[in-house]
């Protein structure tokens, strides 16, 4: 055996062992799918307290019951509860893997055993856990705390005074911020009968609540102190803001339908001219043929074992640490900065990996990473982001049920819902709607799709590479909703032969994404 080829077998064992390995530490970090459906639940309520003019009240009532629907203070009830509770079986799991974890014994030098099928916790991973557990433990307990807050004001608000109550009662009583324990005796003095004003109210809300959760509290507030100047001018302000949530909400939720159903259209259309038409139908469009491979699966073990996760998953950390360069926490122009150029870095070492991988076997075929300008691949690309929209959302919402609420998401979607720098969003922008679209579409559907195409069908080639790009992301609760994303990009473009359409789909699904998250930060 050639010693590249060996050790190209074990950098291949440390990549999956690295892939397994972060795949698995995501197993226990919520998604971020919960709370965007939260942000989304807060824009709905500060959006129901528009009230239009009465001129037109009439015929403004239905467009607001479509975008709201008719209850939206139930609705937010429900959701605030299914969210506890995701979240308080978490904490159960994670209170239960600590105890399980420090009543394990600890390992000492001793004469070497044979070794149990699971190994029992060292020191120094013992260590790790249990630090791990327990910060995920007291940031659940946080989260709850937080929830219970708002969940109690949604109850007062639905005069379910003793609920709300026990709501603001039942805060865990160790392990979260004294000021959350505060302010939930503020609003619960707030809404008893008599009324308790306690000291510092008004700073407490203004400090741990925002959006229609602090008006609602302030508006109580100031009731009670009878301070009408402050009420009349948060009133004004709350109608401002619930014009605004409204337009959001129906940028949000009215886009995103409408292009659904034009996909649902295309989809049956293009499915029944497939019945119809067979192999003349536009679906069939290059389906059987494949890709001339002069190269084996060794060549693109090594484009994506050193290129993709030895240097973007190992060196590239591995240099940023060694740069004397402070990167504050909260500095999240900083953030962007730096995932920006860690994965320029990422990416301009795995396409120098399949440069000079391929170098041998220049010239390429015409039909290798094909951009052809003058070509249909709009249409293509754009079609396929409608198609794409109603086929993830299922999944996801299939996805979502089977994770409940764990396996983590992509830290970059956080960090661009929390921010309202523009600076960093117009990084952030450029990260996910231009750097990674031409990256991951020349890297998994212009090299890897083609490459497999020597060993599968075109359509087996088509959902392994989905897979692998799915995977690449290193977040469980992606693999299944990104797979089923890269099915229709494989789709594209095997069909339109022109890496510009799965580029533009790409684009557009990652633009309308981080548009949905500056739209749901920005109602704080």
């Amino acid at each position: 055996m050639k010693i590249k080829r060996l050790i190209l077998i074990v950098l291949t064992l440390v990549a999956i062992a690295i892939a397994g390995f972060s795949l698995f530490n995501s197993w226990q970090e919520p998604q971020f799918q919960s709370r965007l459906e939260l942000y989304q639940t807060n824009i709905a309520l500060q959006a129901a307290e528009w009230e239009p003019p009465k001129d037109n009240s009439a015929n403004l009532k239905p467009a607001r019951e479509a975008i709201l629907g008719e209850k939206p203070l139930e609705a937010a009830i429900k959701q605030y509860q299914d969210v506890r509770e995701a979240a308080e079986t978490n904490l159960e799991k994670t209170k239960n893997q600590l105890a399980k974890l420090q009543s394990q014994p600890i390992t000492t030098p001793t004469t070497p055993k044979p070794q149990p099928e699971i190994p029992p916790a060292s020191n120094a991973s013992r260590e790790v856990q249990q630090k791990q557990l327990q910060q995920s433990r007291n940031q659940l307990q946080k989260l709850i705390a937080e929830l219970d807050l708002r969940l109690g004001i949604l109850q007062a608000q639905q005069q379910q005074l003793q609920t709300a109550q026990k709501t603001w009662a039942q805060l865990p009583q160790s392990n979260i911020d004294l000021k959350l324990k505060e302010t939930a005796a503020v609003l619960s003095g707030l809404w008893s009968d008599p009324p308790r004003l306690l000291p510092n109210a008004q700073q407490l809300i203004q400090e741990n609540l925002e959006g229609w959760f602090s008006s609602t509290a302030l508006i109580q507030l100031y009731q009670l102190q009878q301070r009408q100047e402050a009420l009349s001018t948060l009133e004004a302000a709350k109608q401002a803001a619930a014009s605004q949530a409204l337009v959001k909400l129906a940028i949000i939720g009215t886009i995103p339908t409408l292009t659904a159903l034009i996909g649902m259209g295309l989809l049956i259309f293009l499915i029944g001219q497939r019945l119809i038409k067979g192999k003349a139908a536009l679906l069939a469009q290059n389906g059987d043929r494949v890709w001339t491979t002069p190269w084996d699966a060794e060549t693109i073990l090594q484009v994506f074992v050193v290129g993709f996760f030895l240097l973007g998953q190992i060196v590239v950390p591995i240099l940023f640490s060694l740069i004397p360069i402070p990167r504050p926490v909260g500095n999240v122009r900083i953030q962007a900065l730096y995932v920006l150029v860690s994965y320029l870095l990422l990416a301009l070492g795995a396409l120098s990996v399949m440069y000079f991988s391929l170098k041998r076997f220049l010239p390429l075929e015409s039909d290798w990473f094909r951009f052809r300008v003058l070509d249909k691949w709009f249409l293509w690309g754009f079609g396929g982001y409608c198609a794409a929209l109603p086929i993830v959302v299922v999944v996801s919402l299939i996805n979502q049920q089977l994770w409940q609420g764990q396996g983590g998401s992509n830290p970059l979607l956080q960090l661009a819902l929390e921010s309202q720098d523009s600076t960093a969003l117009s990084i952030f922008f450029f990260t996910a709607a231009i750097a990674a679209p031409l990256f991951e579409e020349v890297l998994f559907r212009g090299f890897l799709l083609p490459s497999l195409t020597r060993y599968f069908s075109v359509w087996g080639a088509i959902f392994v590479s989905a897979l692998l790009f799915a995977i690449a992301h290193l977040s469980l609760s992606e693999i299944l909703p990104l797979s089923a994303l890269g099915v229709v990009l494989g789709v594209v473009y095997t069909r339109s032969r022109n890496l510009l359409a799965p580029m533009l789909l790409h684009s557009l699904w990652n633009s309308g994404t981080l548009l949905s998250l500056f739209l749901l930060g920005s109602n704080k």
